[in-house]
């Protein structure tokens, strides 16, 4: 009896001898979980429609490679990617993102191109559970100004391939050159068409932290180099987000006779001004708007002719080269692709989306593992070619990206509307189109 009795005891000692050599692997992970809060809809739904897209693109051309190899589980894993809808609510953007951590223990955030208030939230939340977060957004200067207000300045967001104002690069950098500000890009056309005005220039802005930024920046930019800005000391044409009648401010532009617009709201803001402006016959040579133009959806809904020659920055093109994608997708490959599934006229955000997935396989690849703190520091040290051409961060976290001017223009295509580049500064993004000026009014 004692015999058997001391069989199973010399089984555990055995046991535990075998064992206690062995250091525990890694939990078992048979995905990459990352997490998206999207705005599916609401005023910014162009913006999460595009990138949403660009990035289960990318999902899909990894995926189809077999995965990304993670050298702590010594194999390729798949993505996947759980999108959800922020309703372009910045707080529910917050709250669905520590929801993606709670619940779906998702492993790192990403997203594509929104205005920088809509990535308070996540970026807060990314902090708290120290979850890198890549996405895309701009302009640098009310991003940064955000960044610095909160505590830890949101050390684990990384901010992809837009732009600054009129902020330039440090020198040294390889962006610190014409094209990489939206005052030297806009800055082409009144080179082209300025004195063929009367340099009178009216500016408007929503008042969220982006157009704020914008319009403490601009109009001083403007003055410096020999325009004349209608009542920028009163703020004239700086407005709440909820303005539905602009009757005044259009007013006192058309009669100081602005012959130029310059502009940065969401869509449906510059759409009812822009209505507005055609009702009271205030018809500026020139115009050009941040935001409120990226995206068909937005100006085909403003009515009439109103896009036709309305001017925006453009941060991605299919005619961007020297930009890869995986697997052999390129900007042009995306673009078809997005044509076909959706029979749309190009979202430019797709290509911002595909790039923050390219960047965070690239970190999760450098760093070998899914911890978060060794991939944010692999984040630090990116240098890649990208679809939306070169990402390094600066100490800011913040990537630029090259930037060219396009305009809105009629075609006999089904979308009617399209915005092709009229003007580059870059030898890798070709311009498509000659420039509008000025607007034809019928």
């Amino acid at each position: 009896m004692k015999k058997l009795l001391l069989i199973p005891l010399v089984l555990v000692l055995v046991g535990a001898l075998i064992f206690s050599g062995c250091k525990a692997g890694p939990p078992a992970v048979e995905e990459i979980r990352v997490g998206c809060t999207a705005p599916l809809t609401g005023m910014y739904a162009g913006f999460g429609e595009g990138y949403v897209f660009g990035m289960r693109a990318a999902v899909d051309d990894i995926n189809q490679l077999g995965g990304v190899y993670v050298e702590e589980y010594g194999r390729e894993l798949p993505i996947r990617l759980i999108v959800v809808n922020s309703e372009s609510d910045p707080l529910k953007a917050g709250t669905l993102a520590e929801d993606l951590v709670v619940r779906d223990k998702v492993h790192f955030f990403a997203s594509g191109d929104e205005p920088p208030p809509m990535h308070t939230g996540v970026s807060t939340v990314a902090d708290r559970y120290k979850v890198p977060y890549v996405t895309s957004t701009g302009p640098v200067e009310p991003w940064l100004g955000m960044r610095m207000e909160v505590e830890g300045h949101w050390e684990y967001t990384w901010a992809t391939g837009l732009f600054a104002i009129v902020t330039p690069a440090p020198p040294g950098d390889f962006r610190a050159k014409p094209g990489y500000t939206i005052t030297d890009t806009w800055q082409a056309m009144l080179d082209l068409f300025g004195d063929q005005t009367n340099k009178r220039v009216a500016v408007f802005a929503s008042d969220d932290p982006d157009g704020v930024g914008w319009y403490a920046l601009f109009p001083g930019a403007l003055e410096e180099v020999g325009y004349d800005v209608l009542g920028e000391e009163r703020k004239v044409g700086l407005a709440p987000m909820e303005t539905t009648d602009f009757t005044s401010i259009i007013m006192e532009w058309k009669d100081y006779n602005c012959e130029i617009l310059w502009g940065n709201a969401p869509a449906p803001f510059a759409g009812t001004l822009l209505r507005q402006c055609s009702v009271l016959g205030f018809q500026p040579k020139m115009v050009s708007i941040g935001r409120a133009p990226l995206f068909h959806e937005d100006v085909s809904a403003w009515g009439g002719d109103l896009p036709n020659g309305i001017g925006v920055e453009i941060w991605w093109d299919p005619s961007f080269e020297d930009s890869p994608g995986i697997g052999g997708t390129t900007p042009k490959t995306l673009t078809e692709k997005w044509t076909e599934e959706t029979g749309k006229q190009l979202n430019r955000g797709i290509g911002p989306g595909y790039r923050s997935i390219q960047v965070l396989i690239d970190a999760i690849e450098r760093a070998g593992t899914l911890d978060g703190d060794a991939v944010n520091e692999a984040l630090g040290e990116t240098d890649l070619m990208t679809i939306g051409h070169r990402v390094k961060f600066d100490e800011n976290h913040f990537s630029r990206g090259p930037l060219v001017f396009g305009q809105w223009t009629k075609t006999d295509q089904p979308w009617i509307w399209e915005c092709p580049v009229v003007f580059s500064k870059h030898d890798f993004i070709r311009a498509t189109a000659d420039p509008i000026f000025p607007i034809p009014y019928e």
